[in-house]
């Protein structure tokens, strides 16, 4: 299975990254860019969806998401879009906009979720800390959906410690497939994801560039910006249960042990 999937050349239209069968088994993912103006319409079919801003101002039908001058400069906003719904999406300013999808079983309402909605949290210490933002979490009823992002300063880790979201095993750990999307400032920046799981199955090292897709489908996969550049990454989870929770590998586990005493340090 090819993880690592590049960001779309084309300059407008929708450009499908990620889809359902080709690595993932409900995740879809893609970029939608629209020029100043320009609309595209979706039949949700059996299928709920988030559209995210990354860059722009955009209606997705009467719902505004934007307006966003690039991922590190505000807060996100998004729509949650249910099944069996037709929206046409039209382009304030010039636009790109994240769509993640997974399958739906029930038909829930169609949500705004605005910047100031947006759960902030910090998580992890030292040169683990990062910021995560919660975008369509509890806050939004869907059937399968979470999807938020994290801002790694230069140098810093995330997904740390390593975890893993694998094996249904309520309440030690959740089954949840997920996609990372990244952006680098500066745009010629790196990093590197690392995806292993236990029994080295999965053992894999991923150069992380601007615009880069990757798909977990399992395994432990942690984070990490060179100095001088910092990462964001918007990341999807969809699961049957809808819940997340990670199991840490227990050989790097420790970690958290020690954070408390670094941050009254």
């Amino acid at each position: 299975m090819e993880r690592r999937k590049e960001y779309p050349k084309g300059e407008e239209g929708f450009f499908e990254i990620v889809k359902p069968g080709d690595g993932t088994k409900y995740l879809g993912f893609g970029i939608l860019k629209l020029k100043k103006e320009q609309s595209w319409e979706l039949d949700s079919g059996g299928r709920e969806y988030v559209f995210l801003i990354l860059k722009g101002y955009s209606k997705v039908g009467n719902l505004e998401i934007g307006p966003r001058k690039d991922v590190f400069s505000s807060k996100a906003s998004a729509v949650y879009v249910p099944k069996w719904e037709s929206v046409r999406i039209e382009a304030i300013y010039d636009s790109e906009i994240a769509i993640v999808s997974a399958p739906a079983r029930e038909k829930y309402e169609m949500k705004l979720v605005k910047p100031e909605e947006v759960r902030v949290r910090v998580v992890g210490q030292g040169n683990w800390r990062r910021h995560v933002h919660d975008v369509v979490y509890e806050n939004v009823d869907a059937n399968m959906l979470l999807v938020g992002e994290t801002f790694n300063p230069p140098g810093n880790w995330s997904s740390y410690p390593p975890h893993r979201h694998d094996v249904d095993d309520i309440p030690y750990e959740s089954d949840m497939e997920e996609v990372y999307h990244y952006r680098i400032k500066p745009k010629h920046g790196f990093g590197v994801q690392l995806i292993y799981t236990d029994d080295k199955s999965v053992d894999e090292l991923i150069k992380i560039e601007n615009g880069l897709t990757v798909i977990i489908d399992r395994g432990y996969h942690p984070v990490v910006a060179a100095p001088g550049y910092t990462i964001y990454y918007l990341w999807a989870l969809a699961g049957e249960k809808r819940i997340l929770i990670p199991r840490d590998d227990p050989k790097h586990a420790w970690i958290k042990d020690v954070e408390a005493i670094l941050r009254d340090w």
